[in-house]
């Protein structure tokens, strides 16, 4: 073999992506241990912050107990669990609302949601960029980020095509809301949640 392709595949490594079938054929085969929280994101593994913070595990509980107070009938909370995004996303957001029934998503994982929540604590970056194009190109209407070290909560409208994100989609519109705020989402406009009431 010539030695510059070897030096160029030595510099230059090409990764190796996943796809949902082969990530969820790795976890019935146990290739994962158990209590390992991974994501995939376009082809790549990503590993959760473990164990989980009591102030992420707090934000979940508070930001799941709000959103079912004010929800519309034909609408349920999934937490952490995951929706297909594509053949090589499967992300697991701390929380989505969605439409329909809960046996719906027997045969298959939800490929979109009305509303999705992540609570950022030491997941802001990616949260704020992969995340949120990675939703937006799924057609998620409303993506809500729980700013933990900010103490605010940003809110994500208006999904839109976008060149310059990581996946060619981000929200067109983004609040940011402060403790004392009350915010209400797409999908019951009458109601609204204090930002104080989802914050640990």
């Amino acid at each position: 073999m010539n030695a510059h392709i070897i030096e160029a595949a030595i510099l230059n490594p090409r990764r190796r992506l996943w796809t949902v079938d082969e990530f969820e054929r790795a976890g019935e085969f146990g290739l994962f241990a158990p209590d390992e929280r991974l994501e995939l994101i376009e082809g790549e593994i990503i590993s959760k912050v473990t164990p989980q913070s009591p102030r992420h595990a707090c934000s979940i509980t508070l930001a799941d107990y709000s959103l079912r107070d004010i929800l519309p009938a034909g609408y349920y909370v999934r937490i952490q669990m995951p929706m297909t995004l594509g053949p090589r996303s499967q992300p697991e957001p701390d929380l989505t609302v969605m439409p329909g029934e809960i046996r719906d998503a027997l045969i298959s994982h939800p490929s979109t949601a009305a509303l999705v929540v992540e609570i950022a604590d030491t997941s802001l970056r990616l949260d704020r960029h992969a995340k949120a194009s990675l939703y937006a190109r799924a057609a998620v209407p409303e993506y809500w980020i729980v700013n933990i070290p900010d103490r605010v909560l940003e809110v994500h409208r208006d999904p839109i095509e976008m060149e310059d994100q990581p996946y060619g989609f981000h929200y067109r519109s983004i609040t940011r809301h402060s403790p004392s705020d009350k915010v209400s989402p797409l999908i019951a406009p009458e109601q609204a949640i204090l930002v104080s009431d989802i914050l640990p």
